[in-house]
């Protein structure tokens, strides 16, 4: 076990606000949203600096730390968090964690960090090693970018080869933001989250099983839905031509399915709510100003490779300018909201999910060309 050396005195006893996440289980909506605009814009930031980061030790305190500090942690308290955490090794003493974060004086999470541009399948079996040494269930494996959460529950006090939850800090879906909140200081609870880790790990498994039959179907996969459309005999040239065919069914149906019902339900909502927007504002309060006209100029310019000049449309609104495919609420291509000190330009992706991004000039709107025009193609099958 790790030397009593590392361990605090004593601990206070970890701090429940009021409406912590600690407070409420399913209706912490609020708590929920404020952890993912922390992650969010913790994403964003990351994004803009990686490539000025040059070392290991900068890559924890630009990236790190400020995760850490997202899930209620003081990185500065030495009784929350303890930087380069002993972890000796049988004989090889003065092996060091990079952090290990504690409460009511015992480590519950311990984190081995690496330079953002590392690869992590190579580093996990050093925190295996620290792993069976200190008294903690669970584990993080990180790159700054990469965040790996691992725990025993193959074998007792023994690190579990794949993590049970994975995420990339600049692309963290939702479903994947509560689970994170589970690892808040005012929310933890080993027997919580262990209690779903093992859901975690094997939905994660069969999600890559099923994404590579996707990709690649396997001949057991083939043969199984061939036999059920084909009554012939299935010789090897039948299954030739099946795996492309099953390749094509089965990536179509799911993309069909997903859209079907994330549009209609978000397509819907964003239009009663866009549309409340619309009539609850004084007409004559509306004013499109000049930068609006510009800013929708160099819209269309980039938008005319793939959609038609005629089909795009700008609406203004009190609080935006939204920029939309046939005059059509329900299909967003951009929004202007240039009312503020600082300006920003909206995007959406294929959920219709907002990500403003700020502007220094109308100029920057063409570095967002690319986003623009996969917005465009979202609506493909409109056209």
């Amino acid at each position: 076990m790790a030397p009593t050396a590392n361990l605090p005195a004593q601990a206070p006893a970890p701090i429940t606000e009021a409406c912590g996440f600690g407070c409420v289980n399913n209706s912490n909506t609020n708590e929920i949203m404020e952890l993912q605009n922390q992650l969010k814009a913790l994403g964003e930031k990351i994004e803009q600096l990686k490539e000025k980061i040059h070392t290991e030790e900068s890559t924890k305190h630009a990236f790190v730390l400020p995760f850490i500090a997202s899930l209620g942690y003081d990185t500065f308290n030495p009784l929350e968090v303890i930087p380069e955490y002993t972890a000796d090794i049988g004989l090889k003493k003065g092996e060091k964690v990079d952090y290990a974060i504690f409460q009511k004086g015992e480590p519950i999470l311990i984190i081995e960090c690496k330079h953002w541009k590392e690869d992590l399948n190579v580093h996990n079996s050093q925190l295996f090693r620290y792993f069976h040494t200190t008294k903690t269930r669970f584990a993080l494996l990180t790159n700054g970018i990469e965040f790996r959460f691992y725990t025993d529950l193959e074998n007792a006090n023994k690190m579990d080869e794949k993590p049970f939850l994975e995420f990339n800090i600049c692309d963290v879906k939702e479903a994947t933001i509560n689970e994170i909140a589970k690892f808040h200081k005012s929310n933890f609870d080993v027997d919580t989250i262990l209690t779903n880790a093992s859901s975690l790990k094997y939905i994660k498994e069969l999600k890559y099983q099923f994404n590579e039959e996707l990709k690649s179907p396997s001949p057991g996969f083939v043969r199984l839905l061939t036999s059920k459309v084909y009554s012939g005999r299935i010789t090897e040239k039948v299954m030739t031509e099946f795996q492309e065919l099953v390749q094509k069914a089965a990536s179509q149906t799911i993309s069909e399915r997903v859209n079907d019902r994330l549009n209609s339900a978000l397509n819907k909502e964003l239009e009663i709510r866009q549309q409340e927007e619309i009539d609850t504002e004084p007409v004559s309060k509306i004013v499109t100003t000049e930068e609006e006209s510009e800013a929708f100029k160099i819209v269309v310019a980039i938008l005319r490779r793939k959609i038609p000049v005629e089909r795009i449309a700008m609406r203004d609104t009190q609080s935006y300018c939204g920029v939309l495919l046939d005059d059509n609420n329900r299909k967003p291509l951009c929004r202007f909201h240039f009312n503020g000190t600082t300006k920003y330009l909206g995007t959406f992706n294929m959920e219709k999910k907002e990500t403003r991004h700020p502007l220094e000039s109308l100029e920057q709107i063409y570095d967002f060309q690319s986003v623009l025009l996969v917005s465009a193609d979202n609506y493909a099958e409109m056209q």
